[in-house]
């Protein structure tokens, strides 16, 4: 095998480690339950955002250093590390750190302990996870070395089960607007995000083995090519399976119980137990790392004065509070925050990705802040504001309806500045350089 296909290959199985967090599993089955016949197109919007996004993300980060702080500072420093915090808070404690212990309490612990209650649950969960985060240990690194393709190995053997002798007949579930709304549904991987935050890990990985410029774009994007290969396939059989459900299994079944259901279906009485061990322990490594990257980022962006044990302590606690809401409550929490956060993210990276559209600072940040107010104007309703005068707007914007009311203001900021700016560049230095 030659240098350059070995390298692309390890660094893309490594990306793709990164984003199979044990707790997206639980999406694609659902959506494929509830779009049914149509689950192929519900594939498609799925994959674009919850792996297509999470790739140009870090393909984006290539081109100001591997650091997001380096692109969203063309806004201002400021805005910068108020984004950073916001996206921080969001794959952290707010929501994907707690996902993780209702993900493993739901699947894991209730089916065998159906005794133990959440909150007892939740406190051994990141007790445990603690004694990891405060005195770290190459055991945790070793579990997920193995853990990771142990996973992949189970699912594709449910997967492919499934294939070989269905679990039911996939329905027509009258579902509509499926493309637009699978897109919003893969905002819930939070892989976009994360990609964003550890994108300067991945550029390391490439930079150590002795790419530079162009040879590093192009050993990234094809290592990109192979997580997005891994990802999609898992995502497209989970909700090929799912879609099975469609006639079979109530639409009130939750989204852990339904991957359960389908898991003790395809691999018999112990399927349930044999998913339910391997995401838990999933689920366990991915809060340990969560953790640990959250209390050094506080660490670092308060130059110290959030000592790194205490922030551990402290998102802990947090989690274990969100924790105990359910998987469920956790999703329909984190809608509105990813609404916002999603929409400022996509115009980050599709700006910096190309560079002739923004060449000018002024254009940047009045596409961007265009991209943050109408992305909360179309949140507030869900957040319980809801006047005529605000619905009366937000029904008037394009694409309202299917959930994208931001991207049409955000293509006319763009084009009016562009237009206004015409042939006047003063993009940053470091921003030109790549």
């Amino acid at each position: 095998m030659k240098k350059t296909t070995k390298d692309f290959f390890v660094i893309g199985l490594a990306l793709f480690a990164m984003f199979f967090g044990a707790g997206n599993l639980i999406f694609p089955p659902y959506l494929g339950k509830l779009t049914g016949s149509q689950f192929f197109l519900a594939t498609l919007g799925f994959v674009v955002t919850g792996v297509g996004l999470p790739f140009l993300g870090i393909l984006a980060c290539t081109k100001t250093n591997g650091n997001f702080e380096d692109m969203a500072g063309r806004i201002s420093k400021r805005f910068a590390v108020l984004c950073s915090i916001a996206i921080f808070l969001a794959i952290g404690p707010m929501l994907a750190i707690p996902r993780t212990a209702a993900t493993t309490y739901e699947i894991t612990i209730q089916p065998v302990f159906p005794w133990m209650s959440s909150l007892v649950s939740m406190i051994l969960y990141f007790v445990l996870n603690l004694c990891f985060v405060l005195k770290p240990s190459k055991v945790i690194d070793n579990i997920g070395k193995f853990l990771t393709p142990a996973l992949l190995i189970t699912l594709s053997i449910i997967i492919i089960k499934g294939i070989v002798s269905p679990i039911g007949t996939i329905g027509d579930t009258g579902a509509v607007s499926v493309f637009s709304s699978s897109l919003i549904e893969g905002y819930q991987t939070m892989d976009a995000l994360a990609g964003l935050m550890f994108a300067s890990v991945i550029t390391s990985s490439v930079l150590q083995k002795g790419y530079e410029g162009k040879d590093a774009i192009s050993i990234t994007i094809k290592s990109g090519l192979v997580a997005i290969l891994g990802l999609a396939l898992i995502y497209g059989g989970l909700m090929y399976l799912g879609a099975q459900t469609s006639n079979t299994l109530p639409n009130d079944i939750s989204k852990t119980a339904l991957l359960l259901e389908i898991s003790s279906r395809t691999l018999g009485q112990y399927g349930g137990a044999v998913i339910g061990i391997a995401m838990g322990l999933a689920c366990f490594t991915t809060s340990v790392g969560l953790i640990t990257a959250g209390s050094s980022f506080f660490e670092n962006v308060s130059n110290g004065k959030l000592p790194y044990k205490i922030n551990a302590i402290v998102i802990s606690v947090v989690s274990i509070i969100i924790g105990n809401f359910g998987v469920d409550k956790i999703v329909k929490i984190s809608v509105p925050v990813l609404c916002i956060l999603y929409p400022v993210s996509i115009t980050l990276v599709g700006m910096t990705l190309f560079k002739v559209l923004s060449r000018n600072d002024s254009v940047f940040k009045v596409t961007v802040y265009t991209s943050l107010i109408f992305s909360i104007i179309e949140t507030l309703p869900s957040m319980g504001i809801n006047s005529a005068i605000l619905k009366s707007i937000i029904a008037f914007i394009p694409l309202s309806n299917m959930g994208f009311a931001w991207l049409t203001p955000t293509a006319i900021a763009l084009i009016i500045s562009l237009i206004i700016t015409k042939g006047k560049d003063n993009c940053s230095e470091k921003a030109l350089e790549n």
